[in-house]
């Protein structure tokens, strides 16, 4: 069955670092792109980190940019994402999701993925 399974998520004042983590069933490793999309209470969810499946290019929203790393970790089948300098802001629940290129691998080609893991949640306070 294919699946994404995310972990990592909690609590953390800000400044502080968390690290999800998306096992990866190998079936969607067959996908073109990975990602890490967030949506916070009464907002959209939103593209955050993706990375192309084999070439390895990343991808970024403007708000993490700097501050959070994605990376795949095939030894593990294991998509990561590496939050650093947390804000209040980034509150939300993160979700881990693969998908086709067909609209390339950005952040802002949500329509693109096409299966989704259940979501972790990630709090920061001030």
């Amino acid at each position: 069955q294919v699946q994404l399974v995310e972990s990592g998520g909690g609590s953390v004042q800000a400044g502080g670092s968390l690290k999800l983590s998306c096992a990866v069933s190998t079936g969607i490793l067959n996908s073109r792109c990975l990602g890490w999309f967030r949506q916070a209470p009464g907002k959209e969810r939103v593209g955050v980190a993706t990375i192309r499946v084999g070439g390895g290019a990343t991808y970024y929203s403007d708000s993490v940019k700097g501050r959070f790393t994605i990376s795949q970790d095939n030894a593990n089948n294991t998509l990561n994402l590496q939050m650093n300098n947390l804000k209040t802001e980034d509150t939300a629940t993160y979700y881990c999701a693969a998908g086709t290129d067909n609209l390339g691998c950005a952040p802002g080609t949500k329509s693109a993925y096409n299966t989704w893991g259940q979501g972790t949640q990630v709090t920061v306070s001030s």
